[in-house]
C-alpha cells in the first residue's frame, strides 16, 4: 500500500506542477466550473427561499380554509340578465351575512371552524397621536385560523362576543405607534367615533404579505390591525343589512333583519330610485371556513356553494376559494421554474467540463515528449492516466471551491439588492461541488486515456 500510494502521489504531484507552471490557462480553464457552480448554488438559494415563503404563507392563511367572498356587481349593466338569465336582476338576495354563518355552522358536519370578516379603514387616535388604520370585525375563531399568537393579554370572551363589548386586539405595529414604551394591555385607543379597551396584543407577523403578493389569498396586514368582536363592528360602526340600496330601488322590498328577540322581516318602502350605480348590501366582507380534514376541501367547497347559492335565492353575489390550494398551486410552479433554472445553471457546469476536456487534449497534444520521457523511464498506462486525470479533477475542484465562495457571494447580493429571500443549504452546496468534481473526472477521463495510449517511441520522435 505504501509503494502503491507513493507511486500515484507522484503522479498527482506532477499534475499539481503542471497547473501551476500554467496558472492562466488552468484558471481560464477553471472558469467555466466556477460560474457553473455559483449559478447553481444561487439559482437552488432563491428556489429554496422561494419555498419557505410559501410554506409560511400557507401557515398563514390557515390549514384547511375557504374563503367565501361577495360580489358587488354593477347595477347599471347587463352583465346580470347575460349570466344568470332574464329578470334575475329582481331577485331578492340577502347578500352575505351573519345567518350564512350560523346556517354553515350548523347543517355542514365537516365545518371545524368559522368566522366572519368585516373591515374598515379609518384613523385610530390616542393621546393626541392620529394613524390611519384598519379595524377587523372577527370571531375568536379567527385568530386560530391564521395561528395568531398573543404576545400579551387575552382574546375575547363568550361575553365581548355576544353582547358586541367595545374590546380590541391589537397587531405589534399599533403597539409600537401608540403605545411604544408600555404595556397597552387595559388602556383604551380610540378608532372612528369609539372608544376601544385594549384586552391583547399580537405577536409581530414576519412575512410581508403585501410584498410576496398573496394579500388577496385572505391574509391582512395583520401587524397594522385592529380587531374587535363581529358583533361589536355591527352594533357601534356599520352594518349594511340594515339599508341594503340595492333593494331600495324597488317600491316595496322585504329585509330581514338578525339578532335579537324581535328580529324578523321588516318592509323598505322607497319611491326614489336609487342613484348609486354600485352598492354593497352584503353584511359580511369575508366567511372563513375551515374543514376538519384536507380530503374534505373540494368537498364541502361545493356544498358551500350550493348551498349559499340556495340561500341568496340563486344569485350568485358571492366567490369561493381554497387559498392553501391556490398557494400549493403556486409553490409546484414554482418547483417547476426553479428545476428549469437549475437545469439552465447546470449547463455552465456542463459547458465547463467540455472546455476542461478541449484543453486536456490540447495538453496532450503539447506534452508527447513528456509521455514518451515517462514511459520509457518506467511509467505505466495508469500512471499516465492518474497524471492527466488527476489535473482534470485538481482544475474541477479548485473551480467548485471558487465557485462555492462566488455563489454565497452572488446569493447575499441578490437578496441585498432584489429584496429576495434567499437561503442556501448544506445539501445545495454539496450538489453543486459534487457535480464540478464529477465533471472534471467524466471529461477528464478521455484526455487521459488518450495520453496513455500514445507509444512511446513515436513519442520521443515527435517534434
Amino acid at each position: 500500500m505504501r509503494k502503491w500510494f507513493a507511486r500515484y502521489f507522484h503522479d498527482i504531484t506532477i499534475a499539481m506542477e503542471s497547473i501551476l507552471g500554467n496558472k492562466l490557462r488552468s484558471m481560464l480553464t477553471a472558469l467555466g466550473i466556477i460560474f457553473g457552480v455559483a449559478a447553481v448554488i444561487s439559482m437552488l438559494a432563491i428556489g429554496r427561499g422561494a419555498q419557505q415563503e410559501i410554506l409560511e404563507q400557507i401557515k398563514m392563511v390557515g390549514v384547511n380554509n375557504i374563503m367565501i367572498t361577495p360580489i358587488v356587481r354593477d347595477e347599471s349593466s347587463s352583465e346580470d340578465t347575460e349570466e344568470e338569465g332574464e329578470g334575475s336582476k329582481n331577485k331578492f338576495s340577502p347578500g352575505l351575512s351573519l345567518l350564512d354563518a350560523e346556517a354553515i355552522r350548523e347543517v355542514i358536519p365537516s365545518v371545524n371552524r368559522i368566522s366572519p370578516e368585516i373591515t374598515l379603514n379609518s384613523y385610530a387616535v390616542m393621546g393626541g397621536k392620529r394613524e390611519k388604520a384598519k379595524i377587523v370585525g372577527v370571531s375568536n375563531d379567527y385568530f386560530e385560523l391564521y395561528n395568531l399568537p398573543l404576545q400579551y393579554g387575552s382574546f375575547f370572551n363568550e361575553y365581548h362576543e355576544e353582547h358586541g363589548i367595545p374590546v380590541c386586539v391589537i397587531g405589534a405595529n399599533i403597539q409600537s405607534k401608540f403605545f411604544p414604551h408600555e404595556n397597552p394591555v387595559n388602556k383604551y385607543l380610540k378608532f372612528g367615533y369609539v372608544w376601544l379597551k385594549v384586552i391583547g396584543v399580537l405577536q409581530r407577523a414576519t412575512v410581508n404579505v403585501e410584498v410576496s403578493g398573496f394579500a388577496n389569498t385572505g391574509v391582512n396586514v395583520m401587524n397594522d390591525n385592529i380587531y374587535i368582536p363581529v358583533k361589536t363592528f355591527l352594533l357601534r360602526y356599520e352594518n349594511r343589512a340594515l339599508v341594503n340600496s340595492k333593494f331600495a330601488q324597488t317600491a316595496s322590498t322585504e329585509i330581514r333583519l338578525g339578532g335579537g328577540r324581535h328580529g324578523g322581516m321588516i318592509r323598505v318602502v322607497s319611491s326614489t330610485p336609487s342613484t348609486n350605480t354600485q352598492s354593497n348590501y352584503h353584511q359580511l366582507d369575508r366567511l372563513v371556513v375551515q374543514v376538519k380534514e384536507t380530503g374534505q376541501l373540494n368537498p364541502t367547497t361545493e356544498v358551500l356553494g350550493r348551498m349559499i347559492t340556495r340561500r341568496h335565492n340563486q344569485v350568485n353575489d358571492f366567490e369561493i376559494t381554497v387559498p392553501e390550494l391556490l398557494l400549493k398551486q403556486q409553490q409546484r410552479t414554482n418547483d417547476i421554474f426553479n428545476i428549469v433554472l437549475g437545469a439552465i445553471a447546470s449547463i455552465s457546469l456542463v459547458v465547463g467540463g467540455i472546455g476542461i476536456m478541449n484543453i486536456m487534449f490540447a495538453t496532450v497534444m503539447e506534452r508527447i515528449k513528456e509521455i514518451g520521457t515517462r514511459m520509457a523511464i518506467g511509467a505505466s498506462r495508469t500512471d499516465i492516466v492518474v497524471q492527466f486525470l488527476s489535473e482534470a479533477i485538481l482544475i474541477s475542484v479548485a473551480g467548485g471551491f471558487i465557485g462555492v465562495i462566488l455563489g454565497i457571494a452572488l446569493t447575499e447580493i441578490i437578496e441585498r439588492v432584489a429584496d429576495i429571500q434567499t437561503i442556501i443549504t448544506p445539501f445545495s452546496v454539496i450538489i453543486a461541488f459534487g457535480v464540478s468534481a464529477g465533471v472534471g473526472v467524466i471529461f477528464g477521463y478521455s484526455p487521459a486515456k488518450r495520453a496513455s495510449e500514445k507509444d512511446p517511441i513515436e513519442s520521443l520522435r515527435h517534434e
